[in-house]
């Protein structure tokens, strides 16, 4: 058990950091970080590639994230990720279960697989996957 998650995640950078090639760092999310390209897993992802094309925005991290079954994501928040401060995170469900508990405040937030949503991730918010098969966003 650690302090901020029970089970199994795991995070493959779609895009990074300029500069960074170690895993982890690659996924950090620094927020006083402006510089960003396109990480080696995105080169291999030519339908991911079309999808961060039609963004009519500036991407900086991109990740694909895995929550496998029986995981949890403790509440949490996630500073300086809102409008109002200029950075945003879009969750953007992939494959997903009816039994996956996401809450924003302690509400639920039922998100279908192919939907896309922003939201305010600088107040609470947690993560289950109850069900039988990974979440991946």
């Amino acid at each position: 058990m650690t302090q901020s998650y029970d089970g199994n995640w795991s995070a493959i950078a779609l895009r990074a950091p300029a500069g960074e090639s170690h895993p982890i760092r690659m996924i950090y999310s620094d927020p006083t970080c402006t510089d960003f390209v396109g990480a080696p897993a995105l080169a291999a992802a030519p339908y991911f590639r079309a999808v961060l094309g039609t963004f009519a925005c500036p991407l900086r991290a991109v990740r694909l994230m895995r929550l496998t079954p029986g995981s949890v994501i403790k509440e949490h928040r996630d500073h300086d990720l809102r409008f109002e401060d200029g950075t945003v995170r879009l969750h953007i469900p992939v494959v997903t279960n009816d039994c996956v508990d996401f809450r924003l405040n302690g509400l639920p937030c039922p998100m279908a697989a192919g939907s896309c949503w922003y939201l305010w991730l600088s107040d609470p918010h947690s993560v289950a996957n109850r069900g039988p098969e990974d979440r991946s966003i």
